[in-house]
């Protein structure tokens, strides 16, 4: 559950970033003008949010009982002046300046991706888009084409995606604003564009698909790993470069990566952004990136970072969020059934940061539920029954979210880790916790 044991002008064309009232007046707050910040001058039309929703979006984030939100996330609509691409990714801080971190890369990794795109395609002279593909649409007979020979939209994007993650690493070492030596932030980001979906990877925040099997109920089919440092070839890395990999007594389920003849700095994940006290040791800012060729049965897609996956299984997440009535309310309920899980779970542990974006693939929700579907799923589920009003969340969507929602297995429910029932009263009101140090 733990990170870490130690401790100019807008720019021209640009677009609007959307957020909430709380965060403007945080950043008012702060004396700062966030776009001063976001470092991108080609991609006139774009869409950025912060939090809230859209109509194939939601995002929301609650700081948890440890200090400062470490979490951030943002949704690109538009990505790269494409009508049809959504970039969406979350960020997961640790260490002194962990939050900052999260922020700073936030802030760089989309419009780094743009840039390299655009050298990218200068040198190869394309652009790699989605009509140039369809040209060779029997190259993508097998759902999961990983060969870049067979797949050049994911071989392009993967090379791309790769080397933005390392140079906003190396930004990061050169930034003497920031200091990232003992701080750090994961990631997990998806692109998407018609029916593909290129998915990146660094440390132990996950991607989560909900799809339909055979039957047409929903299933949820697990994206990423989590990149941990007792994964065998993590591992294996790691000690090659020296680093060591243990647990300490106290906690003997969470490995961590320790600098050859210091105890610290204790690092919970394989990869992160930043840590540069661990680059020397076995700790790499390349990230994983796969594929998945999306289908009809396929509904939305959950990246979260890992408050979230500590206390709910895939299979709760997809349930809580096919059960919300609308889409802009589903990343705040999975949140909230989140916060109170933390609390049944681990109730002499300080609540975990938790941020989830939700992104739903279709127009419109293949079927639409009757009242006694909404009934039978009230009744079955009553754990993930919400009166959902929501109040202040910044939306423009009115979309019902899934279906028919016929789950295949419900998830498991003992008295560890039950969810309050008290969720079916309607949501948490959005109320910033104490911080306990």
């Amino acid at each position: 559950m733990g990170a870490c044991c130690s401790t100019g002008e807008r720019p021209h064309g640009f677009f609007m970033a959307e957020e909430g009232q709380k965060g403007k007046e945080n950043r008012a707050e702060k004396g700062s003008d966030h776009h001063h910040h976001i470092q991108n001058a080609e991609n006139s039309g774009v869409r950025v949010r912060f939090e809230g929703s859209s109509r194939f979006t939601s995002m929301f984030s609650q700081q948890g009982r440890k200090g400062i939100n470490q979490d951030a996330m943002t949704v690109w609509e538009n990505f790269n002046g494409e009508k049809d691409m959504h970039f969406c990714a979350v960020f997961d801080g640790h260490g002194p300046l962990g939050h900052r971190v999260a922020q700073q890369v936030r802030d760089m990794l989309p419009s780094k991706l743009c840039s390299i795109f655009k050298q990218y395609s200068q040198v190869n002279g394309t652009n790699f888009k989605i009509e140039a593909d369809e040209k060779n649409e029997e190259n993508y007979e097998n759902a999961d084409c990983e060969d870049d020979h067979k797949n050049p939209f994911f071989s392009s994007w993967k090379n791309i995606l790769i080397k933005s993650f390392e140079k906003v690493d190396e930004d990061l070492y050169d930034d003497v604003a920031l200091d990232s030596y003992c701080s750090g932030s994961t990631t997990v980001a998806v692109l998407k564009q018609g029916d593909h979906l290129v998915i990146a990877n660094l440390g132990d925040s996950r991607a989560v698909l909900c799809t339909r099997d055979d039957t047409n109920q929903l299933v949820s089919v697990q994206l990423t790993v989590d990149l941990k440092p007792n994964l065998p070839n993590e591992a294996e890395r790691i000690k090659n470069c020296e680093g060591r990999v243990f647990a300490m007594d106290e906690e003997p389920e969470v490995f961590r990566i320790w600098m050859p003849e210091d105890d610290c700095p204790g690092l919970a994940m394989s990869r992160a952004f930043g840590d540069f006290c661990l680059k020397d040791f076995g700790l790499i800012s390349t990230p994983v990136v796969s594929y998945k060729k999306l289908t009809d049965k396929d509904e939305f897609v959950v990246l979260a970072t890992d408050g979230i996956w500590d206390v709910l299984s895939n299979e709760d997440v997809i349930t809580i969020v096919a059960s919300a009535r609308k889409r802009s309310i589903a990343a705040r309920l999975l949140v909230d059934c989140a916060v109170r899980a933390w609390r049944h779970k681990y109730p002499n542990s300080k609540v975990d940061d938790c941020a989830a974006i939700c992104l739903f693939l279709k127009n419109k929700p293949s079927l639409t539920k009757s009242m006694s579907e909404k009934s039978r799923f009230s009744n079955n589920y009553p754990e993930f029954h919400v009166s959902h009003q929501s109040k202040n969340l910044n939306t423009d969507d009115g979309l019902e979210t899934v279906l028919n929602c016929e789950i295949a297995s419900r998830p498991r429910v003992d008295n560890s880790t039950k969810i309050s029932r008290s969720v079916s009263h309607g949501l948490t009101p959005q109320k910033p916790e104490k911080d306990v140090k």
